[in-house]
């Protein structure tokens, strides 16, 4: 890894491939065909990009079941106890609305009402991404959605992976389709003679998916768009330079775009993680890619001070930070810019990719300067609420329609004018 004195550094944000004028075009394209040719689109798209003839996208109760048959049990309870985990994190977040009493009779309120359908994107190719199931399904079941839909696309044989199916299938989700790519953002937004529309895509998925989702903004809502992933480890020498090293690497083997960045204030730390990266990646199932990454996007920063340090960490504004100094808990006191903060030698990032029950659908790219990860309240919408009585109406009929009248609205002005005094009401 490059090792660099933070002082030489003007910015510390990255600029990424946002997709080209070909993406585009295509994801246009598609978007515009499933929107108007349904299933047919669907099924030439999945035989086109996955190799798969489907005869129904849905998959059949016999295929949940046939994948919790052949599970393995142990990883069966390691989810379920994944899920318990991350829905006690997400209860907390729950909101009420509230009712605010005004003289008179009068009130106003905030409702708080769940989205009515969701659909949860889930990344497949050559991975299974359980995981993902839970951290998008769990705040939406816990928000109150009614209609959760997953999509993902299908393998060679047909069909979704078993851990997949399984992650559902312990969260109570049965209308799962074997969709993937453009298409499936399409079909979730626009609906198709099989699959209904939704009111809201979430989930992460390659150029084309991202691309799709930001295309259909407006017409659904979405979570975000998702970048490649990123890592920051803010550390000093009470660090070992072999945990540091593991952990820039579980980011830097998700993808070739991958981030991973150290910033510390040891020298000594800097050249130990730099050797000690080297000599993991040599026995990385994924070397390849995480090379890449490392070459392309790692880099260690040293910081002159603590201050320097954490001043480039909210900069960076990353989507994980590490935080492993002698005193990481106030240290973090000081980050005002990350999507998810982990404290601790033992709060290793996958901890919360997986267990800990914080959600890992995070903001990448220095988006964390305003967005947060996935949450509660991305399932929910608001609605104001507003009851007048006559008494108040007719103290304040006059000052709205002088304000009315101030902005050369007289329709509006009328309007608030037209009541009550010669009518009566209530």
């Amino acid at each position: 890894m490059k090792i660099t004195k933070l002082s030489n550094i003007i910015s510390l944000k990255r600029q990424l491939e946002g997709g080209n004028e070909e993406q585009l075009k295509t994801v246009r394209q598609v978007l515009l065909d499933v929107r108007e040719n349904g299933d047919a689109a669907i099924s030439k798209y999945s035989q086109m990009w996955d190799g798969v003839q489907l005869d129904n996208f849905r998959v059949a109760q016999t295929e949940i079941d046939d994948a919790l048959l052949n599970f393995d049990p142990q990883l069966k309870k390691d989810l379920e106890e994944a899920a318990a985990n991350i829905r006690y994190y997400h209860e907390a977040q729950k909101r009420d609305g509230y009712k605010l009493p005004l003289d008179n009779g009068s009130w106003l309120a905030q409702r708080i009402i769940p989205l009515d359908a969701v659909g949860l994107y889930v990344p497949g190719g050559l991975a299974a991404y359980p995981s993902s199931v839970l951290m998008n399904v769990i705040p939406a079941q816990v928000a109150g959605v009614q209609r959760i839909v997953i999509t993902s696309p299908a393998g060679k044989d047909g069909k979704l992976p078993d851990a997949v199916l399984v992650a559902a299938s312990i969260l109570g989700v049965n209308e799962i389709y074997k969709v993937g790519g453009a298409q499936a953002i399409a079909a979730l937004a626009y609906g198709t003679e099989t699959i209904a529309p939704v009111d809201k895509i979430t989930g992460p998925g390659n150029i084309y998916v991202a691309l799709a989702k930001r295309e259909v903004f407006g017409e659904v809502a979405i979570d975000m768009i998702a970048g490649p992933s990123e890592i920051a480890v803010l550390a000093d020498d009470t660090a070992y330079a072999d945990e540091i090293a593991a952990d820039l690497l579980s980011q830097a083997e998700h993808d070739a775009l991958a981030c991973a960045v150290l910033i510390t204030t040891s020298e000594q730390l800097a050249e130990d993680v730099a050797a000690e990266v080297e000599r993991q990646l040599s026995s990385l199932p994924k070397e390849t890619i995480a090379r890449q990454s490392i070459e392309n996007f790692g880099q260690i920063y040293i910081a002159e001070n603590l201050e320097q340090a954490i001043g480039a960490v909210n900069s960076l504004a990353p989507e994980h930070l590490e935080i492993v100094t002698a005193n990481a808990e106030e240290d973090s006191l000081k980050i005002r810019h990350a999507g998810a903060i982990f404290i601790g030698r033992y709060s290793s990032e996958p901890v919360g990719d997986y267990f800990a029950g914080t959600n890992h659908v995070l903001p990448t790219n220095s988006t964390a300067r305003f967005a947060s990860g996935l949450n509660v309240d991305d399932f929910i919408k608001r609605s104001s609420v507003v009851y007048y009585s006559e008494k108040t109406w007719e103290e304040n009929a006059p000052k709205i329609a002088r304000l009315a009248r101030m902005e050369g609205l007289e329709g509006h002005a009328r309007a608030v004018e037209s009541r009550g005094w010669t009518k009566g009401g209530n």
